[in-house]
């Protein structure tokens, strides 16, 4: 059923929400995992150009998801991590394509219309943009 599955991640207690659930399915189907973590900040944006060294962001987010990588190997499954930079909709998405994924698998925040609308929402971007099958867990404590 499920070959690849991709599981965006935010360095945030938002990420527990969908690896809590994607870990059944995932052995169920025998998938490998993709742990995607997207760096959209100013900086991360233009570190190559810029010629920067890895911020202090960029290395947290490296070890967390080696972290969370380390962790789902030691379960038995095999994970596979892109940390890349830029809008994360766009890079999300790229991944899924070039790794051939057949689900992605993300918590959403379940922010309503005018927020997403002034915000923009990865989650909505996503969902609009892909013909992939898409599991949106909404993170505990997010609007109803």
């Amino acid at each position: 059923m499920f070959k690849q599955i991709l599981v965006p991640l935010e360095n945030s207690p938002t990420d527990k929400v969908i690896l809590d659930h994607i870990r059944p399915l995932a052995k169920l189907t025998k998938a490998s995992l993709i742990l995607v973590h997207v760096a959209d900040g100013f900086a991360a944006r233009l570190q190559d150009q810029l010629n920067l060294a890895d911020s202090e962001e960029i290395k947290k987010d490296r070890n967390y998801l080696e972290s969370c990588r380390k962790a789902l190997v030691e379960e038995g499954f095999l994970v596979k991590t892109h940390l890349v930079r830029g809008e994360p909709t766009d890079q999300i998405l790229a991944i899924a394509e070039k790794d051939q994924c057949d689900l992605i698998a993300m918590s959403t925040h379940g922010h309503r219309f005018i927020k997403d609308f002034l915000l923009g929402s990865v989650a909505e971007g996503i969902r609009h943009r892909t013909s992939i099958p898409i599991l949106m867990i909404r993170a505990p404590g997010a609007p109803q």
